[in-house]
């Protein structure tokens, strides 16, 4: 199939002009000038989206989402459900990592691993993370390096949880013996052998991850730390991790443009910089003593509608804001050909209204999923 995107305001994050883009089998094959007449001339199916008056980005990559669902910590009756290719496309989102949070007893990485090849074939580009919060964690084969290596949709390991009193209370050796496995098995598979994590609300912020990086012999590349808005001092601690070569990752939320803004305003790094849903993971709140108050639904729309009111809110430019969600995640995930619009990367494109910044595209690997803000594309059991 070929499609031919015409009359765009290109962001590629970055702005590169008013250019033409063709895709052509689920990559870009040119930017700038094309003969639609010779377009025309192949004597086969094509299509042609004039984006006068839109804007066209990468497509957003969201690196923490619960595929299976996520909660459980209110009892049974508190699982979320799990996702669906809608939520997702209808978010501006069309490449995902898919993980594991609290409850690694009744959620298997079998089955994870079955939900992200599903998305995969209804039109997303999925990946996913050996693991869950505890430590010894869950893993495929006998140990995350394996997983990593074995099992084809591993980019690392995830959620680690610290600072949580969920958590498997880890040393710090037993962190580095799982970054250590982790970044390994992403070298001898060409992967990003990053090891994703969570962090709770403990005072002990992110101390363990700086012990990690002062006393062994690992990169700090290989961390990517989330959760990180809980409270100043917690995100204090992440700049300060960011500067050492770490990514740090925001839940997106409204307060997040706020968040952004104080980032910036204190030197953090941007290139270290992430956004995620947390899509269908729970919303739990505890009170001092550890119990359950009340608990809601992450929406993976609140990736799109930050970055959005991030950009509204004048706190980054539209290609900062952009790079936050593209290219920076695609940086720190190691996934080739994805988080930008150039030559040979896929074609996940998004079209979006200058005026609004309403979606009216959505492309996939060049699969059309919204055309003129009507959803082409919906699960099977949807």
């Amino acid at each position: 199939m070929i499609t031919l995107i015409k009359n765009a305001e290109l962001y590629a994050p970055d702005f590169i002009g008013k250019q033409s883009v063709l895709v052509i089998n689920g990559k870009i094959s040119k930017i700038g000038d094309v003969d639609e007449d010779a377009v025309s001339s192949l004597g086969i199916d094509y299509k042609i989206i004039d984006a006068e008056g839109a804007l066209v980005t990468p497509g957003f990559i969201d690196p923490h989402v619960h595929f299976l669902g996520g909660g459980g910590e209110g009892g049974f009756a508190t699982r979320t459900p799990e996702i669906q290719i809608s939520d997702l496309i209808q978010s501006g989102i069309t490449s995902a990592a898919g993980l594991i949070g609290t409850d690694g007893t009744t959620r298997h990485l079998t089955s994870l691993l079955a939900k992200a090849r599903g998305l995969e074939i209804e039109g997303i580009s999925t990946y996913i993370y050996t693991g869950n919060y505890d430590v010894p964690t869950l893993t495929f084969t006998d140990n995350v390096k394996d997983d990593a290596i074995l099992i084809d949709k591993v980019i690392g390991t995830a959620e680690i949880a610290i600072s949580d009193s969920r958590s498997g209370q880890p040393s710090v050796h037993e962190l580095a013996k799982i970054v250590g496995q982790t970044r390994v098995g992403g070298m001898l598979s060409g992967k990003a052998g990053i090891t994703h994590f969570h962090t709770g609300p403990g005072k002990g912020y992110l101390s363990i991850l700086h012990q990690l990086l002062d006393e062994y012999e690992l990169p700090a590349s290989n961390l990517h730390v989330t959760h990180i808005t809980r409270s100043r001092e917690l995100f204090d601690d992440a700049i300060k991790l960011a500067a050492r070569g770490a990514f740090v990752d925001i839940t997106a939320d409204d307060t997040t443009y706020e968040w952004i803004s104080y980032y910036k305003k204190n030197q953090g790094d941007l290139s270290k910089l992430t956004i995620s849903s947390d899509g269908n993971g729970s919303l739990p709140k505890f009170n001092e003593e550890g119990k359950l108050i009340g608990f809601g639904v992450a929406s993976t729309r609140s990736l799109f509608n930050q970055v959005i009111e991030t950009i509204r809110a004048g706190e980054l430019s539209l290609e900062e804001a952009l790079r936050l969600v593209t290219a920076n995640t695609a940086e720190a995930l190691k996934l080739e050909g994805k988080g930008v619009i150039q030559v040979g990367s896929d074609a996940d494109l998004l079209v979006l209204s200058k005026d609004t910044f309403e979606i009216e595209h959505v492309f996939a690997k060049g699969k059309h999923m919204i055309e003129s803000g009507n959803l082409l594309v919906k699960g099977t059991f949807e």
